[in-house]
């Protein structure tokens, strides 16, 4: 659910701030705007955080920023840090202020630096990505006790699920150190804008996030025989083909309990759930093991409890990206369809 009880909005039509003050269904919400009580569609409110620090006093909205390719971002000379102390490995955000028509500073962008506290040199593969589709990457090398700049994004674009992935491995190979070392981050907006009010009262220059302290060592490969066991006449599978021999995933499951079993007028509603839920595990799991990019199940309407159980079970689930029960031509309100992430 986006919103919670509590949490500040901002009517989209009238730029007035409120608050939430219940939650009546999966797509309206109760709000109080100046004393006010009155419902609302999701769609016609949003988080005031974003309006605050970017709006321009009656200037139109910006066009959102084009993607950027590595041809066009402007090459800055790495740095070395000024305080050589090893503390790890960070990536910086610097935001960029300007002032407004009415003199109100406002963030217009955020450089991203990726700072080498340390005294080794990495090679690194680094992406960038919106709501999990790649914006920028970039392949180089960071040597020790050095910035790199990487590229700016549009601040505005903070409101996109901004994540990034940084695959690092030792410029000078080491025996007993690891191969490569892969780490991510995820910015949560709300805890940047709480951030950066932070900087501007503490006068602060830059944000930054730790990604590593020390570079990981090699893990010993304690991988037990199989070959004997094979030989036993035990079944032994390579793992990276192990997908193909789990049973085939569907598309679409329909869970009403008269396609499940034939003896389902002696079950009561307690029994039929349970059998429901059984079998949406069992495809919910294979349709993961198969990397499917989604997956519909048919819950059918009647009280709700079936829709519900699976949509509690969904939110808990960090392999979904995003479902939605809504109207389909196929299916009605019979269904919904499950997205997924890895």
């Amino acid at each position: 659910m986006k919103y919670q009880v509590g949490d500040e909005i901002i009517v989209l039509h009238s730029n007035e701030e409120g608050k939430v003050i219940e939650v009546m269904n999966d797509k309206m919400v109760l709000i109080e705007v100046r004393g006010v009580k009155f419902p609302a569609y999701m769609d016609q409110i949003d988080f005031p955080y974003f309006k605050r620090f970017t709006e321009k006093k009656l200037v139109p909205e910006k066009k959102q920023a084009p993607k950027t390719y590595i041809d066009q971002v402007p090459k800055e000379k790495p740095q070395p840090n000024h305080i050589q102390v090893a503390n790890g490995v960070w990536l910086t955000l610097v935001p960029k202020f300007a002032l407004d028509d009415f003199n109100d500073e406002v963030v217009e962008l955020l450089k991203i630096y990726l700072v080498n506290r340390t005294d080794k040199a990495y090679r690194f593969v680094y992406k960038q990505q919106f709501f999990n589709e790649t914006n920028f990457e970039l392949e180089n090398e960071v040597l020790a006790f050095h910035d790199f700049y990487l590229h700016d994004i549009p601040f505005e674009a903070v409101n996109d699920s901004p994540s990034f992935s940084i695959d690092f491995s030792l410029a000078k190979p080491e025996k007993r150190k690891a191969s490569h070392f892969e780490t991510q981050l995820k910015l949560k907006t709300k805890q940047l804008f709480r951030k950066i009010e932070e900087l501007k009262e503490k006068n602060e220059p830059v944000i930054s996030y730790p990604l590593f302290d020390t570079y990981p060592d090699q893990v010993e490969d304690d991988k037990p025989e199989w070959s004997s066991l094979a030989a036993k006449g035990y079944k032994v599978y390579d793992a990276s083909k192990a997908r193909q021999y789990l049973p085939p995933a569907r598309s679409v499951v329909d869970l009403h309990i008269e396609k499940l079993t034939n003896d389902w007028k002696q079950l009561s509603n307690f029994e039929i759930i349970t059998i429901q839920l059984k079998e949406f595990e069992k495809w919910y799991e294979l349709a993961i093991a198969h990397r499917q990019p989604s997956l519909i199940i048919i819950h059918g309407v009647g009280t709700g409890k079936l829709r519900d159980e699976i949509h509690d079970l969904l939110k808990s689930r960090r392999e979904v990206k995003h479902f939605i029960n809504q109207y389909d031509p196929r299916f009605g309100y019979d269904a919904t369809e499950i997205f997924f992430q890895y």
